[in-house]
């Protein structure tokens, strides 16, 4: 049975509430319009590393691969045309090359993808520490004047100050590079 103080939140047909649908749908409006904006060279770099990294491009390796080994030794009645394998060893080297650099190219446009994910992450942790900790004041303000023992812990004093992100970043660093000094030490 619910009270008059909780009214049912509206939900979409999936089930999920409102605000959930809308983010989903700004996330992948989002998504369509950097899709959109991605240069021909990406594009074609991505297309490469997606066929690359499939099992077609295994098949067609081990057919082409296959037959050149195949015909080169002998077992055909074609006559060798690489008999040293050393054209295939070089071109396998080249590919390998071209290769590597389009997976790295695709790599790099999804690490700076993920960058952006996490700027977005941290500034969106860092809005709601902000106000949970307006929040915490707040509750701690009303409990006070309402004569609730709680109001006086300690802890929310703690919990109603600001954290300042630079400040936990620096102390990160400083505890790795104790970390890593000792790691140093231990292993000398």
């Amino acid at each position: 049975m619910r009270s008059e103080s909780n009214p049912p939140v509206d939900r979409h047909p999936s089930g999920l509430a409102p605000v959930v649908e809308r983010n989903i749908q700004a996330l992948l409006a989002r998504r369509r319009d950097e899709e959109q904006q991605r240069k021909t060279q990406d594009r074609v770099a991505d297309s490469i590393t997606g066929f690359t990294g499939s099992m077609h491009f295994v098949y067609l390796h081990l057919l082409i691969f296959g037959f050149w080994i195949v015909v080169n030794l002998g077992w055909l009645p074609i006559k060798p045309f690489d008999p040293s394998f050393v054209t295939l060893a070089m071109v396998a080297s080249v590919e390998a090359i071209f290769l590597s650099t389009f997976v790295l190219i695709s790599q790099n446009r999804m690490a700076a993808l993920a960058d952006k994910r996490a700027d977005l992450d941290l500034q969106i942790s860092l809005l709601t520490e902000h106000e949970v900790t307006r929040l915490v004041t707040l509750v701690a303000a009303m409990a006070e004047r309402m004569g609730i023992d709680e109001a006086h812990d300690p802890e929310l004093a703690e919990l109603a100050q600001d954290v300042a992100p630079e400040k936990v970043l620096d102390e990160m660093e400083i505890h790795e590079r104790v970390f890593e000094a000792q790691k140093t030490e231990s292993a000398a």
